[in-house]
């Protein structure tokens, strides 16, 4: 078996030993929330407050950001108050749950306005690879898939360890009573396991994720630029 074109140097085999114990951290998991909409009475806030309550119990730490005053993407600088703040946010995050309405059948403006101010880079930094992403959604109507599907192909372009779980709840408006709780239901019951399997994941990779997310193509680029730049006849 011959492969001729393969770096055989930058091929990363699974070494299992030289991880050690890999589960070091011993902090509250970080779970970021961004739901879609800014009406105040919002159910994709509403079902990320739930889930938040959720993600405590489980011993995660929360923060929910507020979308309003965020400017649309490249009407602003990146030096904007909420853009560093979201910003901020998901470099602190070592998770996220993505929370959006269906809105002409898909994501509002609004939550793609949030993914679009994240960048897959802040100099060294990938503020999204090898984190964990939970996605759920609100309908006014009839349950749908079309909002948690586009966003999960948002997740996997951003490198994101997207869970297999997912929760849509139909009809939310009669899913919340007068104090903005979410009533017992079977929607109610795929949120809890949803957030059990996100923080379960991000205990399980957070520590990994650079293992996770080494990548052969990369190794190969970062190898050939430095040898590049070691051996150029002039500065």
């Amino acid at each position: 078996m011959t492969t001729p074109n393969l770096d055989e140097v930058q091929l990363g085999t699974p070494d299992l030993e030289a991880l050690g114990n890999p589960l070091r951290s011993t902090h509250a998991p970080r779970i970021l929330l961004l739901h879609g909409s800014l009406r105040s009475t919002s159910y994709s806030r509403l079902a990320n407050e739930e889930a938040a309550r959720i993600l405590q119990k489980l011993g995660c730490e929360t923060r929910v950001f507020d979308p309003s005053g965020l400017p649309l993407p490249d009407d602003a600088e990146p030096s904007h108050p909420k853009v560093v703040e979201l910003r901020d946010l998901v470099t602190w995050s070592e998770g996220m749950v993505w929370c959006s309405p269906e809105r002409h059948g898909s994501m509002t403006g609004i939550m793609k306005a949030q993914i679009d101010w994240i960048p897959l880079s802040l100099g060294a930094v990938r503020p999204t690879q090898g984190k964990t992403l939970a996605l759920m959604q609100v309908s006014g109507g009839s349950q749908s898939f079309n909002a948690v599907n586009q966003m999960r192909v948002l997740g996997r372009w951003m490198r994101c360890l997207t869970i297999p779980n997912q929760s849509s709840v139909a009809k939310a408006f009669l899913e919340f009573d007068g104090d903005g709780r979410m009533k017992p239901s079977a929607y109610y019951n795929r949120i809890v396991d949803v957030m059990e399997e996100l923080t379960r994941f991000t205990l399980l990779t957070r520590d990994l994720k650079d293992h996770l997310t080494d990548r052969y193509s990369e190794r190969v680029e970062s190898a050939a630029e430095l040898s590049k730049r070691v051996n150029q006849k002039s500065i």
